[in-house]
Parts: structure tokens; sequence; C-alpha cells
């Protein structure tokens, strides 16, 4: 297997399956901006000391006023008469502007360290925004086959979104919290051994609540984030048919089954909610227990003479200096447990096996006269060992030039035949060959410059007319507009365009629906032509227009594909009696080969397809 494009995160990146594995995957993807974290940390420690220090300082302060008034009050009552105590106001004086300094000192660490926080956070979700895209393009058609379109797009969107906001907001408050933890509890050990341990007694409290309830809710997040693609989905399958909504009157049904699945979306976000939102009370609980158990040790101490006040006061900042990193993370809980389920379902994606380049063994045949070969092709979609094939023996050769017309009924195989064409799946046996070469030997993106598809399902983008058919152009940086022209007006675009307002300026919109079905297939077809294949395929390209179009797209057609070999998938026969060779499939199968005079002589399949198309609704149902 070759790995080109798969960037090393990937190949090492294991399946993400519970809450510390996918944290640690996300974190190694921070890794590769090591000394901007390197910095961040240094600034953080330096701000969290800056912060940490001036309860002390100021208590020094508190310590020295206490002092003060206890001497007044002593040489009060040996008699002496005293009009101001015997503080020392310069003192105070300098205990102030030093703690002025390193407030004013923690407030530049903070501002640097937050940019440079903000910046690793976006370089981070910008490679993963990358990753996926690029993994994206490397999976299988299979793949899409398999996922909804709305479960897909949740995870490139919603899920990676919810990673980028919390990196970008919440990244900055994770590693102040856990710094400043760390920092806070050094200081008070420092100042205070027995304060310290009256402190931290409830701090256990706190982590085994945590450590309790996240991963149960990290479940539910997860559960929620599978609920709201489901949704996405559902949404984005009713809107885009929302024409057939309205026909049918349908609205009641579909907001019946928004309402539903509604439910299943609130119902999971209130689990997750629920667990995790029980942490702040009882966080913030052991922090009260840690004040009131500062108060009575640190009042018996300051009675006895063992502790000093200035001490006494700096602790009680300290307890909430030391609480308040673990009610951050508490509060951070949510956002944490819906990042790391939205990063388990990137993460699947970016898991997911790609699509093989496997060579196939096979030596070119480069005197071979035929452009494409099937030789004994097997194939099924199915990768089990026992699973049915369906095509079991298939065979067919191409010359240089020849029009192939597929036909048979639904499952016949006709659509399987182009995807192994084009290498959207590969060959479970036999051989493919392109001028004599097996496609498996070649690389797809080479292998499908040779080939333009017009599927009879058109696809616009958002953007100009110009835009669209210039898509099909292989070499977007240096596009001609002379042969764009020449497409447009061989597809016949150019005559209902010059007649738009706008002309090839015209916006479509999303779905093209400000331009009429039989236009947007001809905008398709112009796409085709611009690539210049040497192999076209169309899959009933002229199924959706009407019958004037068709004829002047035929027309259009005889011209354009002379000394091109093309693919026709056809439905109405009555488009394909010119081709060079019609094949019959049924079952995966070929099993008719001719022109279409040869075929009718023989009176069988595909006469009987051909002539089925010509009879009354009640010659139909009478064969039936």
């Amino acid at each position: 297997m070759k790995n080109e494009g798969k960037s090393p995160a990937h190949l090492k990146a294991k399946k993400a399956k519970d809450f510390w594995g996918t944290t640690f995957r996300l974190v190694k993807y921070m890794s590769t901006r090591f000394w901007g974290l390197v910095l961040t940390f240094v600034l953080v420690i330096a701000a969290t000391i800056m912060g940490t220090i001036a309860p002390y300082i100021l208590g020094l302060a508190t310590t020295e006023i206490y002092r003060g008034l206890q001497e007044g009050n002593a040489l009060r009552e040996a008699g002496e008469s005293i009009q101001v105590f015997p503080i020392d106001v310069e003192v105070i004086r300098n205990i102030i502007i030093i703690v002025a300094i390193v407030y004013v000192t923690q407030s530049i660490f903070q501002y640097f360290q937050s940019i440079i926080t903000a910046r690793i956070a976006q370089k981070t979700v910008y490679d993963m925004r990358k990753e996926l895209k690029d993994k994206m393009s490397r999976l299988p058609i299979k793949y899409y086959d398999t996922h909804s379109n709305g479960d897909i797009m949740s995870r490139a969107i919603n899920d990676m979104d919810q990673i980028a906001n919390t990196l970008q907001q919440s990244l900055s408050q994770f590693i102040i919290s856990v710094v400043q933890f760390v920092t806070v509890l050094t200081v008070m050990t420092v100042i205070d051994i027995r304060l310290t341990l009256v402190t931290i007694v409830t701090v256990p409290i706190s982590f085994l609540l945590i450590a309790w309830v996240a991963p149960k809710s990290q479940k539910q997040f997860a559960s929620q984030q599978r609920e709201l693609g489901v949704l996405n989905d559902q949404v984005e399958e009713t809107f885009s048919g929302h024409t057939i909504v309205k026909t049918y009157n349908r609205e009641d049904d579909e907001i019946e089954k928004f309402i539903v699945q509604s439910g299943k979306l609130n119902d999971a976000s209130w689990k997750a909610q629920f667990l995790s939102g029980i942490m702040m009370p009882l966080v913030s609980f052991s922090r009260d227990l840690g004040y009131f158990g500062v108060a009575i040790v640190g009042g018996i101490g300051v009675a006895n003479g063992t502790v000093s006040l200035g001490n006494v006061q700096a602790f009680i900042q300290y307890v909430n200096q030391f609480s308040q990193p673990v009610r951050q993370i508490a509060n951070l809980a949510n956002t944490i447990q819906v990042t790391i389920a939205s990063c388990e379902r990137v993460f699947e994606i970016l898991d997911e096996e790609e699509m093989e380049d496997i060579e196939s063994g096979l030596e070119p045949q480069l005197q071979s006269v035929h452009k494409i070969s099937f030789d004994h092709v097997q194939f099924g979609y199915e990768d089990t060992p026992d699973a049915e094939l369906l095509m079991t023996d298939f065979n067919l050769t191409v010359e240089e030039g020849e029009m192939i017309a597929v036909v048979g009924p639904t499952g016949a195989g006709k659509s399987t035949l182009i995807n192994l064409l084009e290498r959207f799946y590969d060959v479970k046996g036999g051989s493919i060959r392109y001028e004599g070469v097996d496609v498996r030997d070649i690389d797809r993106h080479e292998l499908r410059s040779r080939f333009s598809m017009v599927l009879q399902d058109t696809w616009l983008f958002n953007g100009t007319i110009w835009d669209n058919i210039s898509y099909g152009s292989h070499d977007q940086s240096n596009l001609n507009e002379a042969d764009i022209l020449a497409a447009s007006k061989a597809a016949h675009v150019d005559d209902f365009v010059r007649r738009l307002p706008d002309g090839y300026n015209t916006i479509l919109n999303e779905e093209g629906t400000n331009i009429s079905q039989g236009q947007r297939q001809l905008i398709t077809i112009a796409r085709a032509f611009l690539a210049d294949p040497d192999i076209l395929i169309l899959d009933e390209a002229t199924s959706s227009v009407d019958t004037r179009t068709e004829i002047l797209i035929q027309k259009a057609m005889a011209n354009l594909l002379q000394n091109r070999t093309s693919f026709v998938v056809a439905h109405r026969l009555s488009t394909i009696r010119d081709a060079d060779k019609i094949i019959v499939m049924n079952h995966g199968d070929v099993i008719e080969t001719g022109n279409h005079d040869a075929l009718m002589d023989q009176d069988g399949f595909y006469a009987e397809l051909y002539n089925s198309q010509f009879q009354t609704p009640e010659e139909q149902l009478k064969a039936v």
C-alpha cells in the first residue's frame, strides 16, 4: 500500500476509544508547536507566581499594621500617652508599590500568554481542518455510500467548530488553572504547612467527583453529537426536497419527524448537562469547607501566637485561588466533554481505511489495440470473503473512438461498470486495462484526468455560469476564454446564456434552481466538453432535457464525439440507436453485444427492452 499524501500524525494515530486517549491524541496535534507551548507555560507560571505572591505581600502589610496596633495598645496599657500608633508607614508604602508592580507585571505576562495561546490554537485547528479535508479526498466512494451527507457535514463543520472554539477560548484557561493549582500549592506549603493541609484536605472531593462524573458525562455528550448529526441529515434532506414535501402536503409529517429527532437530541443533551452540571455546586461546597477550616485553625494559631494574622489573611485568599482552578475545570467540564466527543467523531474519519493503491502485478500490454478492456472481471461491493459477487466474469473490449452504449434493467450493473472504469472501486478479480495498462497501476488522479462524466443528476455549485463551466478545465491557473466559449456553444449553452440579464455572470444558487433543469444539464455537458477527455461518460445525460434541446445536444455530440471513446448509460433506448456497440447487461454480466440492428435481429433481451418502450400502457400491463 502506498502512503503518499498521509501526514505523519495520521500514520501514527490510533483509533480514539476513550476520554483520555482522545485527549492525548488532541495534545499531539499541539505538540508540533512545542516551543510556543513552552513559552506559554513560562508566561503562565510567571503570571501565576505574581498573582500568588501578591496575597503574601499584602499579608506582610496586615502583619505590620497588626504589630503596630498591638505595640500601641501595650504602650497605652503601660500608662503612656500616644497620639499615633507606631506603624511604619514607609514599610506600608513600599509594600503597596511592590504589590502594584506585581499586578502590572502579571497583566503583561497574561496579555502575551493569551496572544501566543490563541495563535497555537488557531494553527492547531488549521492543521486539523487541512488533514480532515485531505483525508476526505482519500476516502473511498464506499464511505460516502454508507454515510449520510448530514453526518459527514456535522463532523466536518459542527464538530470541527466545537474543537476550534474550545481550543481558542478554553485552552488558555485550562493551562492557567493547572499551573495556578500547582503554584498556589507550592507557595502555601512554603508559608505554612498546617494551613496548607487544612486547605487541601477538601480537594480530593472535587477530583473524585470529576473522575467519576466525567466519563459518564462524556458518553452522553458523544450521544448528543451523534443525534445532532442525524438531525442535520434530516434537516438537509427536508430542505433539499422542499418542493416534493410541499407537493405531497407532507409538511406536518416532516415537522413531526423533526420534533421526534429534536426530542432525542434534547434528551441526550439534558442527560449530559445534568451529569456535568452537578459538579459545580459540590466543588463550591468543598471550597467553603476550606474557608471554614482555615478560619478555625488559623484563628487558634493567631490566639496562641503560632500563626501570624497576615498569613491567615493570605490563606483566606489562597483557599479561593486554590479552589478556583478546580471550579474553572468544573466549569469547563461541559465544554471539554463536548469537545472530546467531537474529537472522537473527527478522528473516526481520520482513521477510516483509505483507497488502497495495490499494484496489479500484471505486465503492460504495450501493443494492445484496445482503448479499454475488461478481462474476466469479478466484483462485489461487500469486502467479506463469502459476499456475493455482482460481476462474476465480465468481458468487454472497446476500440479507440467507439461509442459504447450500456443498457439493462435496474440493478444490472451499469453504474458499477462506470465506477470500476474510474477506479471508484477496484476489481476483486480479473483486470481492467487502459491502453494495455491495468488501471490499478495508474495513479487515480492521472487516470481520472482522461475521463469526463455527465450524470443524470446535475451538480452545480454556488457561483457564476462561467465558473461552473470552467470547473471542467484541468488547468485552473490558465483558463482559455475561447475554449470555454467554444464548449458553451457546442453544448448550446451560449444560446440561452446570452438572453440572461447578466449573461455568463449570472449567479446560480446552491441547487441551480434559478435556471431550468434542461439548462442545468447543458451547463454540465459544456463542462465535460471543456475538459476535452479521452473518454466521455454520459449517464442518461439528456433524460431531463426537453425534446428540442435533446435534438440539439444529439447533433452537437455527433461532432464532439468524433475520435473520442464514449460510454453512454442509456434508459431511453431510442437515444443510442447509432452507438457502435451496445452492451446489454443483466445481473452484472454481458448477455448480448452488438449494434442496434444486429440486436434487434436477434430478437432477444435487448429487442424485448426496446419494444417495451414503444408499447401502449395496456400492452405493457399485458406483458407483465
